[in-house]
């Protein structure tokens, strides 16, 4: 009886001596939060997508309060919204230019070979892990919608081909498609990046063309006639690289016999725009 009193009574006073001794470092020690962070969290989209490169709104908050993002960092925010904040918080709302995943194939369904009948789970992971699906391109999109159901914005829709479009007004850049593509298609650009290589098969010549009628055949006549410096050829492939050289233009796009790179713009509606913006190939 006396040992468990003595038990109790320790067990209390180690309760009573941590109980001050938490209740003094809340007094001393704690932090004071800027009350602005719970109002500019608030204002925000609430998605919490991690476009603007941070954890989720209220991290955004924080650093937009610091001064280490400006409001228009928010890809979801409308302009308006952005303006707001700025105003509230006595900043510049700053620039940043509007940033659009795109897709690095265009075999769609008529266009890349299929060697078989996919039968299992109806997910891109899934047939890419067991057996590939049923293209024969084993670097091409497998059409089964893993992107579109991840797309928190609903700015994907799958077409006719089995290709995903992105409606780049519904884009945010938050970076779900990339992370859901097993096959690692989706890159997110700014818009004005307009030079797009719509294909990932690393072989060359009638190898490529084999496998899909829209393949880059590694022709290198891109980067011929691209500016110098602005496209390379590696592993077969154009790389766009717009640090390196420049300026763009769509020449570099002409003599390729495959369209395998095309020049988008939004803007424009002409067939091989829309071509680009849907990752088909209508020619």
């Amino acid at each position: 009886m006396l040992t468990l009193l003595l038990a109790t009574a320790i067990m209390t006073g180690l309760g009573v001596f941590f109980g001050i001794g938490l209740a003094v470092a809340n007094r001393f020690l704690r932090v004071e939060e800027d009350p602005r962070i719970d109002i500019i969290e608030e204002m925000l989209p609430g998605s919490n997508c991690g476009a603007c490169g941070e954890a989720g709104c209220r991290a955004f908050a924080e650093t937009v309060i610091d001064g280490a993002h400006a409001p228009s960092a928010c890809t979801v925010s409308s302009p308006e919204g952005i303006e707001y904040i700025a105003a509230f918080l006595g900043v510049d709302a700053g620039k940043q230019e509007k940033r659009v995943a795109r897709l690095h194939c265009a075999g769609g369904l008529s266009q890349a070979r299929q060697i078989a009948e996919y039968e299992g789970f109806k997910t891109c992971l899934a047939a890419h892990m067991i057996g590939g699906g049923g293209k024969g391109c084993a670097w091409g999109c497998l059409g089964l919608d893993d992107c579109m159901v991840a797309c928190t914005f609903d700015a994907i829709h799958m077409n006719d081909e089995r290709l995903p479009v992105v409606e780049p007004d519904k884009c945010t850049a938050c970076g779900d498609c990339v992370d859901a593509c097993p096959r690692d298609l989706f890159e997110c650009l700014p818009i004005s990046h307009c030079l797009i290589v719509q294909c990932k098969i690393p072989l060359e010549g009638e190898q490529a063309r084999a496998i899909c009628r829209v393949a880059c055949d590694g022709c290198s006549r891109c980067a011929q006639d691209a500016a110098p410096g602005l496209i390379q050829m590696k592993d077969n492939l154009p790389v766009v690289d717009y640090a390196a050289g420049g300026p763009a233009a769509p020449e570099a796009t002409y003599r390729c016999p495959t369209g395998a790179i095309q020049w988008v713009e939004f803007s424009q509606f002409s067939p091989r725009a829309s071509a680009s913006v849907t990752g088909a190939n209508l020619d």
